[in-house]
């Protein structure tokens, strides 16, 4: 039987039950939410299911929502299946204020770089990871750049052409 969206959801919703939500499709690709505490769980789940078989890491990134209180963080997973040539996105939510998540470093030794650099730049705190450090900001960084907590751009500034950026002027 191939492997389809219906059928990884089943036997995720199976395994896990109502853990897992915001189950959805976008572009063919399936999409599904679970707590940060089963994440290890759930991809272990993931990995050794002879059915399911997500044995590739793709991508790990993370993502800030500050209008989302105590899910402001989020640790989005891309999974394939080279065999079945199928492909699952996985998200985490925590709280900024506690932006832990276990490290799938034991299970995908790619994640190794992949969770520094969500660490460096959105401070989220792999639990277990072998070495997590700042991969390209300097190490005395007290800051996570890439969560929306600064301003775009500096509205004292004198020192633009507002015209340049579509901002006033005639065109």
């Amino acid at each position: 039987m191939a492997l389809s969206n219906e059928l990884i959801q089943e036997q995720l919703t199976n395994k896990f039950g109502e853990q897992l939500t915001n189950w959805e499709q976008q572009f063919g690709l399936l999409t599904f939410t679970a707590p940060a505490e089963n994440n290890i769980e759930i991809m272990h789940y993931l990995y050794d299911n002879e059915t399911l078989r997500f044995r590739f890491l793709t991508d790990l990134t993370a993502v800030h929502y500050p209008e989302k209180t105590g899910e402001e963080l989020c640790v989005v997973y891309l999974l394939h299946n080279l065999i079945d040539n199928i492909r699952l996105r996985y998200k985490v939510y925590m709280p900024i204020s506690q932006p832990d998540v276990q490290s799938v470093t034991s299970i995908f030794s790619s994640a190794n770089w992949l969770e520094r650099e969500a660490y460096d730049f959105f401070g989220v705190n792999f639990i277990g990871h072998p070495n997590l450090s700042r991969i390209m900001n300097v190490d005395d960084m007290d800051y996570f750049p890439m969560r929306k907590e600064y301003p775009m751009e500096d509205p004292t500034r004198r020192d633009k052409d507002d015209e340049m950026f579509g901002r006033g002027g005639s065109f």
